[in-house]
């Protein structure tokens, strides 16, 4: 039986832990917040200088960002993009503006706001790739809105050379695509970033491809370095995400759905999800059958495990969030009313029944 100076010896030792790590986590959110707030001051409060700076029209936040901080105008895209993100600033414009590295976040967003000079350069048409959309919808519209056909876009997107050239350009985002581009059934599908992007008389169609890819590229530059530390891969990101886009219609939604395949992937259950079915038979349905369960597919996740040889469409930026950021639960089932458009979630497989039964039938 421990003695009382024993008993102390061991108190002292785990009081001096706990505030070792008291103190460590203090330092660590001192430190973050000086960073946070020295990263929004700004960049040269001395200068005197004016930098011209373009931000193309269809601009996201995270596009605007890259820009303001390449031009030097700002220390940190990352903290910037989150800033805007926190406050909910938006309504950003684009055009040609005059910016200052002296100038502080507040009159740079207040600028973006206002807009600058207009682009008066009058654009073609405006192409806009819904988010979801597989590879094969994106062929359809660029058919339906451009001089180009669904041909000559599988032409170019399946060359050899076209994806050497975009590796060369875009080595973080398509790394694992060339890496599996034997394996999944187009090597681009979940790399086009749905926007909305304007054409010119003179915009090729690897112009504007390279777009929908530079954008991917863009949105996906704040996660990067986070997913260098994960057990995960662009890859895989973009795969969950492609699911989740399908799967979820408010980001809440999107969230806990990310959390269920997630849980399911830790103890090697099948994802089991409709979306990658569908992918499988080639065609959207709202509901799938037993007999296209058995579809002979690597995209059938309910015959095969793990999340698959590659994304089934290309999500938005709240679905690719949502699959870096899954909520933590303990679901492992949901299904979806359909007129409603409510989601519900189980822990278990029975709980899941009872809601078929309440909701579906």
């Amino acid at each position: 039986m421990p003695n009382r100076q024993s008993t102390q010896a061991v108190r002292k030792i785990v009081l001096s832990i706990v505030s070792i790590l008291i103190i460590l986590v203090i330092i660590l959110v001192v430190s973050g917040y000086h960073y946070y707030t020295t990263s929004l001051e700004p960049l040269e409060p001395e200068s005197n200088e004016d930098v011209p700076v373009e931000i193309p029209i269809g601009s996201s936040r995270t596009d605007i960002a890259r820009i303001l901080e390449e031009n030097n105008i700002i220390r940190s895209a990352f903290v910037f993009n989150y800033h805007l993100r926190f406050t909910g600033e938006e309504g950003f414009q684009a055009g040609y503006y005059l910016f200052s590295p002296s100038m502080s976040t507040d009159e740079i967003v207040w600028m973006l706001q206002e807009g600058g000079t207009p682009i008066t350069e009058e654009s073609t048409g405006r192409l806009t790739i819904p988010e979801g959309y597989t590879i094969e919808q994106v062929a359809i519209v660029i058919d339906n809105q451009t001089d180009y056909s669904v041909d000559d876009f599988f032409e170019l997107v399946e060359s050899d050379d076209f994806l050497d050239e975009k590796y060369e350009e875009f080595p973080e985002l398509l790394a694992e695509a060339i890496e599996h581009k034997d394996e999944t059934l187009y090597t681009l599908e979940g790399y086009l970033y749905p926007a909305t992007y304007e054409y010119f008389e003179d915009t090729s169609l690897d112009n504007l491809v390279t777009q929908m890819i530079s954008r991917m590229d863009s949105v996906m530059s704040e996660y990067y370095g986070e997913i260098a530390e994960m057990d995960s891969s662009v890859h895989d990101i973009l795969i969950m995400a492609s699911f989740i886009e399908r799967e979820g219609i408010t980001y809440e939604d999107r969230e806990l759905i990310s959390g269920v395949f997630y849980n399911r992937l830790e103890i090697d259950m099948p994802l089991q999800t409709d979306v990658s079915v569908t992918y499988a038979l080639g065609q959207h349905q709202e509901r799938i059958t037993y007999d296209d369960l058995e579809v002979d597919s690597p995209y059938n996740l309910y015959e095969h495990r793990g999340l698959g040889p590659g994304p089934v469409n290309n999500p938005d930026e709240e679905s690719i969030r949502a699959s870096m950021y899954p909520a933590e639960t303990d679901y492992m089932f949901f299904l979806a009313d359909l007129s409603t458009r409510n989601i519900y979630f189980s822990e278990t497989y029975e709980q899941h029944l009872e809601y078929q039964n309440e909701y579906l039938r």
